[in-house]
């Protein structure tokens, strides 16, 4: 391994790139967007990396979440590339659309220790088969309900889709109009009626091969059926409803604060944020995930929270290579970065911290994980499937639902026409 000259990174004030070294060609260079605190603790891993080799040394190059994704465009296309990249998951498609974008991660198997990770999550950072990311954490949509609104209204939480359904008449008439098991928005609707989908069907959402959705017309109906019913009997507010409140998250909005909305389905690394703002006591707690009885595939949505890579061009893969395993299965390394990119997914790292204390069960997002971990994955998300306009087309066909303008059936045909052009745009 090369000895590299260390030169200083970006610095960063409320997300803001404000000055930055650039390093001459032959530097190692290291990558990520985050806060103050992820920037801390993974300079500090950095740090122990070199006292460990003092052979080699790294640049490390640090902003906020915005504008990362168009610096990082930039670099790429200007063959500029860090030689290690935080990546997103859905970022696959963009950089490396035929999997050569990226460095084959598996070229360094006898470097980076893959025996940690299941390979249910290996596969999410694959791109045409090419271990092009390794995830650094997983998150998963699951659901999760405030514990005290449920229990006012007499209820258990569902173990079955047919239960949820049942709820929200229960909640009218025992705690009123305003009250609702859960609330989502089109996203969430999305993921989750996917999931159930794929229980029922066992079809994934996006068909690749053919650059289109993979469901026919009467089962696209059913899809945008599902969402009806649920505003319908009173077991979600409406698009519509929601809207009122105003522009913000649903986690600030006084029905949430207040327990009106009770329920979410919604990423276990988010979680935090919805219990925080309730109302004390209130408090969330985990709920059954929701199978049809004889699946063999929960449909979770389930993907890496983030990822390594290893840049294309790079001169150094095997520095890199022993890098990204430091700081994903080395003690010094994890520890030094706690818990800053959320609960590790190596087995050793997070055994460690648990042992450590530093990770603890009860926390209502590594409870999920753990949860998650044992349900049934036999099916990948599409790294298209949160396509930004697929997303908004999706959402216009249940706000025009919601305010009549369109039937289920309509906005089913819309959408299945619509997406068809997303897609292949997409895809070309």
């Amino acid at each position: 391994m090369k000895k590299i000259k260390k030169i200083m990174s970006f610095v960063v004030v409320g997300g803001s790139v404000l000055s930055a070294s650039y390093a001459p060609a032959d530097e190692l260079r290291m990558s990520w967007w985050g806060g103050n605190s992820r920037h801390e603790a993974t300079n500090a891993a950095v740090d122990e990396f070199e006292k460990k080799y003092p052979n080699i040394s790294v640049k490390t190059e640090y902003t906020g979440w915005g504008g990362h994704l168009e610096r990082l465009t930039t670099q790429i296309a200007g063959n500029t590339a860090p030689d290690v990249m935080q990546t997103n998951w859905n970022w696959l498609p963009i950089f490396s659309k035929n999997g050569d974008g990226y460095q084959d991660l598996t070229d360094y198997s006898d470097i980076i220790d893959f025996s940690q990770f299941p390979e249910s999550a290996l596969k999410a950072g694959q791109r045409n088969g090419v271990q092009n990311g390794i995830p650094i954490s997983m998150a998963a949509r699951i659901f999760y309900y405030n514990k005290d609104t449920w229990a006012r209204a007499g209820l258990d939480f569902p173990t079955n889709w047919g239960e949820l359904m049942a709820s929200g008449a229960v909640f009218k008439e025992k705690l009123g109009e305003k009250y609702f098991p859960m609330v989502l928005e089109g996203r969430d609707v999305m993921a989750m009626n996917r999931s159930y989908m794929i229980q029922k069907y066992g079809v994934p959402f996006i068909d690749e091969a053919s650059k289109r959705i993979a469901y026919s017309e009467e089962q696209m109906v059913e899809f945008f059926q599902l969402y009806a019913d649920m505003v319908t009997q009173h077991v979600v507010p409406s698009s519509k409803y929601i809207a009122a409140f105003g522009a913000a998250n649903l986690y600030e909005h006084k029905p949430w604060i207040n327990g009106e909305w009770a329920g979410v389905y919604m990423w276990n690394s988010a979680i935090n944020k919805y219990n925080d703002n309730l109302k004390p006591p209130m408090s969330m707690a985990l709920g059954p995930y929701l199978i049809k009885s004889g699946a063999s595939d929960a449909g979770l949505f389930y993907k890496p929270a983030q990822m390594f890579a290893i840049g294309k061009n790079t001169n150094y893969p095997e520095d890199s290579a022993a890098l990204i395993n430091f700081l994903l299965n080395d003690p010094q390394g994890f520890r030094a970065m706690g818990l800053k990119r959320g609960v590790p997914l190596s087995k050793i790292a997070r055994e460690t911290l648990v042992a450590d204390g530093v990770i603890k069960n009860k926390d209502l997002s590594v409870a999920g994980l753990n949860y998650i971990d044992v349900l049934p994955k036999n099916s990948s998300v599409s790294q298209y499937f949160e396509n930004p306009k697929l997303l908004g087309l999706f959402e216009e066909m249940l706000q025009d639902m919601d305010h009549g303008n369109k039937t289920v059936e309509e906005a089913a045909d819309t959408f299945l026409k619509k997406s068809k052009r997303i897609l292949r745009k997409a895809m070309k």
